[in-house]
C-alpha cells in the first residue's frame, strides 16, 4: 500500500518557516509522508506571506501553480494556510475555489483535522490564539546544525508602514521554561547553531510584566538557552533600536556561545521620516544605539535594513539616511522599496514617492552598501575562523560551504570550503583565503567535531522529540517573498 504524501511550499519569513515546520510535524503524525515534487503529492500546502504587496502576488502565484497539480498531478487536497489567508480570508475563498481549505496565521495545528478528512474548508481563527509550545509536533528544515526558536508572537507597536499586529496579533511572549524545553530537544538532535526569532524580540516579556513580575528578560533567556547542553552559537533577529539592557550587552560581548550579531531594523535615519513612520525615536537615537554597540561588543556584526520610497521622503532625507550609512559601516544591509498596503497608517499619508524615484534611491543605496561590504570582506582574508558546516554547494558537489558566526543562515552569504572532510552540522577551524561582497572561500584547517550527542547529558537525549531528530529534516521549498536574496548585502 502506497504511503500518503504531503508537499509544502513555504513563503516569507523565517518566523513563517517555523510554523511550516510545525505544520509538517503535524502532517507526520498523522502518517503523510514529505514529498520533494508536489506532483507525487496527494495534500499539497502553501504557507503563504501577506506582509507586502510582492509577497502577497508571489504567495498567489504559488498557489495557483499548487493547484495544477489537481489536475495533472496525484494532489486531491490543496490547502493554504498563513498571513495571507488570515488577511482576506473571504475574497480568497470566492476567488480559488481549487482551494480545499483555508488555514490563518494561527491555525498549524488545525492541519490535523484537514487531515483526517473532517474539516470544513474555512478555519482562519483569531490571530492571537496560538503560540508555539515545545511540545507541538515540529519537523525541521533547515540545513547543517542550525534551527530558528520563535520566542514570542505578533507585535504591540504602531509602525505605520507595517500590518504585523493585524496579521499575528499582539505581542505575546512563550515561557522562559518552554523555550529551554525546546532548545534542549534542538541540541539533542545535533543543531548547534540556535537563532532566537520574533516580531519584536527585544519586547520579549514585556506582555508578561518583565522582571518587576517575576518574569524572565531577554537577557536571561539567552544566557539559559546558551547553557543549554550542546549549543554552540546563540543569534538574535529582529531587535526593536532602543537602548539594550547591560545584561544584554554583556552577554553579547562576552558569553562564549553568544554570538557577537546584531540584526536590528532602524528602516531610517532622518528624523522627519522616522516621525512618520512612527517608530517612537529619532536619529540621534539610532546612533547611539549603533555606537554604544560597536564600542562595547569587540567583533560586532551589525546587521539593519531600511525602507526607501516611504510617502514623503525627500531628495534630503534620502541623502541624510546615505550619509548614516556611510557613518555606520554596517556588515550587512537589506533594502526595501515601500509597500502601499491599504490597510496600514502609511497608506494614508500625501506625498506618495513615484515608483521610479524608489526604485532609484534603492539602486543608490545597495551601490553605497556594495562598497562598505567589499571593504569589511576583504578584511577577513587571512583570518582563522569557526565555521558551521551547512552541507554541499548548490554550484560544486566536491565544494562545501557553511558559514562563520558573522554570518546569519540564509541572508548572508556563505564560506566554501576546500580541502579535508567534514558533515553537515560540525564546527571546524577554517582560514579565509578569498573573499568577494558576500561570500568568502576558506581552507579547512581541521577535520570537525566527532559526533557529540554521546557527550550530552542522558536526560537530555532521552527529552529529544522525535519529530526534531536530524534524519528527519526534510528539504522544505521556501520561497523568501519579502526580497532578501534581491534586496540584501
Amino acid at each position: 500500500m502506497r504511503s500518503r504524501t504531503v508537499h509544502f511550499v513555504s513563503l516569507g519569513c523565517p518566523k513563517n518557516r517555523v510554523d511550516s515546520e510545525v505544520m509538517l510535524g503535524v502532517a507526520r503524525a498523522a502518517g503523510y509522508a514529505h514529498v520533494d515534487d508536489a506532483a507525487d503529492a496527494e495534500v499539497i500546502v502553501v504557507n503563504t506571506c501577506g506582509f507586502i504587496g510582492e509577497a502577497k502576488k508571489e504567495s498567489i502565484d504559488a498557489i495557483f501553480e499548487m493547484a495544477q497539480h489537481k489536475e495533472g498531478g496525484r494532489c486531491k487536497r490543496l490547502v493554504v494556510a498563513g498571513c495571507l489567508s488570515q488577511r482576506h480570508p473571504e475574497e480568497l475563498a470566492r476567488e480559488m475555489p481549487e482551494v480545499d481549505h483555508f488555514l490563518g496565521s494561527s491555525d498549524m495545528l488545525k492541519l490535523g483535522r484537514v487531515l483526517a478528512g473532517d474539516a470544513e474548508r474555512m478555519l482562519v481563527g483569531n490571530p492571537a490564539e496560538w503560540l508555539i509550545r515545545a511540545a507541538d509536533p515540529r519537523t525541521l528544515s533547515t540545513p547543517g546544525g542550525s534551527a530558528y526558536v520563535k520566542i514570542a508572537e505578533g507585535c504591540n507597536r504602531t509602525c505605520s508602514f507595517c500590518v504585523i499586529p493585524d496579521l499575528r496579533g499582539g505581542q505575546r511572549s512563550r515561557p522562559i521554561a518552554d523555550v529551554v524545553r525546546e532548545v534542549e530537544q534542538l541540541a539533542a538532535a545535533g543543531v548547534r547553531e540556535i537563532n532566537l526569532i520574533s516580531q519584536d524580540t527585544i519586547a520579549y516579556g514585556r506582555d508578561a510584566g518583565g522582571r518587576a513580575d517575576g518574569r524572565a528578560t531577554l537577557a536571561e533567556l539567552v544566557r539559559q538557552v546558551a547553557d543549554v547542553p550542546g549549543v554552540r552559537w546563540v543569534r538574535l533577529f529582529y531587535l526593536y533600536p532602543e537602548t539594550m539592557t547591560d545584561e544584554l550587552v554583556e552577554l553579547l560581548a562576552g558569553h562564549p556561545r553568544v554570538v557577537p550579531y546584531v540584526d536590528m531594523p532602524l528602516q531610517h535615519a532622518a528624523d522627519a521620516m522616522l516621525r512618520r513612520m512612527r517608530r517612537g525615536h529619532g536619529g540621534d537615537r539610532l546612533r547611539r544605539v549603533v555606537s554604544t554597540l560597536r564600542e562595547r561588543v569587540p567583533g560586532l556584526t551589525f546587521r539593519t535594513a531600511f525602507i526607501v520610497g516611504h510617502p514623503g521622503e525627500t531628495d534630503a532625507e534620502f541623502e541624510e539616511l546615505c550619509d548614516f550609512v556611510r557613518w555606520a559601516e554596517f556588515e550587512r544591509v537589506g533594502v526595501f522599496r515601500y509597500s502601499d498596503e491599504e490597510t496600514s497608517q502609511s497608506h494614508a499619508l500625501p506625498d506618495k514617492v513615484p515608483a521610479r524615484t524608489a526604485a532609484s534611491r534603492y539602486r543608490r543605496l545597495m551601490t553605497l552598501q556594495r562598497r562598505i561590504s567589499h571593504k569589511k570582506s576583504a578584511a577577513m582574508i587571512g583570518r582563522e575562523l569557526e565555521v558551521l558546516v551547512e552541507g554541499t554547494s548548490d554550484e560544486h558537489e566536491y565544494v562545501l560551504m557553511g558559514r562563520h558566526a558573522g554570518q546569519a543562515p540564509e541572508i548572508d552569504g556563505q564560506v566554501y570550503l576546500s580541502g579535508g572532510e567534514v558533515r553537515p552540522g560540525e564546527m571546524c577551524r577554517v582560514r579565509i583565503t578569498q573573499a568577494s561582497d558576500y561570500d568568502l572561500v576558506g581552507e579547512l584547517l581541521d577535520e570537525g567535531e566527532p559526533e557529540r550527542d554521546a557527550a550530552l547529558p542522558p536526560a537530555v537525549i532521552a527529552g529529544a522529540a522525535p519529530s526534531l531528530t536530524a534524519k528527519r529534516r526534510v528539504a522544505l521549498r521556501v520561497l523568501q517573498t519579502d526580497g532578501r536574496e534581491r534586496q540584501q548585502n
